[in-house]
């Protein structure tokens, strides 16, 4: 039987702008509530793993087991092995996959990680439970997504509550969900999950550097990234007013007493021995 097709776009790409904000992120500041279950020997499948950054750091924590890093996309993956090559892990592998047909048999992983992946996806409900297949049991299905209409800032600007309001509505032609964070409780339980613990933790950026990296990144993706081509190409903006949003963001950034805080959704579920 052919494995289904995904149906949703990646709303983001790859562009420079994007990978500057996922190569930032960490075990630690985007995996925290995972980190307690690990245990040296485990064997790791990280989905839409990226660059690789959280993939290494999993590596790092698992000296004796393994971390698959898997990816829709070829290119990204060559940066990838080149992360874990640059820190000397050998415990890595990558491999391009479908989170809603995963390669892999029955009870492969002992933990199963996706972060920032199920808002993108067509039929999260499904990706789960493919994660839940995959997963040992007794092992643990990890999932974090962002949830866009819980993010906030200071001060208010109305630039960029245009620009939150176009960016769920191309998502959500893209076919995704950009309010993910919130869902994943329901989802993992619709997938048949039964012991799910779920919580939820925050980015901020307030700081001179936070503030301009953050504003920066979220500009220059508002303009050249490929979702400002679908932005434009599917109707829901002019080039007009994508510069008018990024500018928000650039102003935002310059004041001092910005802040800006990401909502992340955020579930841990064992699977039944």
């Amino acid at each position: 039987m052919p494995a289904p097709r995904e149906t949703a776009v990646y709303t983001h790409g790859h562009h420079e702008s994007v990978l500057r904000s996922h190569t930032w992120r960490t075990a630690a500041n985007s995996a925290a509530y995972l980190l307690g279950v690990l245990r040296p020997d485990m064997r790791i499948l990280d989905i839409g793993c990226g660059p690789g950054t959280i993939t290494a750091d999993l590596a790092s924590l698992v000296p004796d087991g393994h971390v698959t890093g898997l990816d829709r996309a070829p290119g990204v993956l060559e940066q990838a092995r080149a992360t874990a090559a640059g820190r000397g892990l050998a415990n890595t592998s990558f491999t391009v996959g479908n989170v809603h047909a995963l390669d892999f048999p029955d009870d492969t992983f002992c933990v199963v990680h996706a972060h920032q992946v199920l808002q993108h996806v067509g039929d999260p409900v499904r990706a789960l439970r493919e994660m839940g297949r995959v997963t040992r049991p007794g092992g643990y299905i990890a999932v974090r997504d962002a949830d866009y209409a819980a993010m906030t800032w200071y001060p208010p600007s109305r630039g960029m509550d245009d620009w939150l309001e176009l960016y769920r509505r191309v998502a959500r032609a893209n076919g995704g969900e950009p309010d993910a964070g919130r869902r994943l409780k329901s989802w993992a339980l619709a997938a048949g999950l039964t012991d799910v613990t779920a919580g939820s933790g925050t980015w901020t950026f307030s700081t001179d550097e936070e503030r301009a990296w953050w504003s920066g990144l979220w500009a220059d993706r508002t303009v050249a990234s490929a979702y400002a081509g679908r932005a434009v190409e599917q109707g829901h903006a002019t080039g007009g007013q994508l510069r008018a949003a990024a500018q928000a963001w650039r102003e935002w950034g310059a004041r001092d007493d910005g802040w800006f805080s990401v909502l992340h959704g955020e579930i841990l579920c064992r699977k039944e021995a």
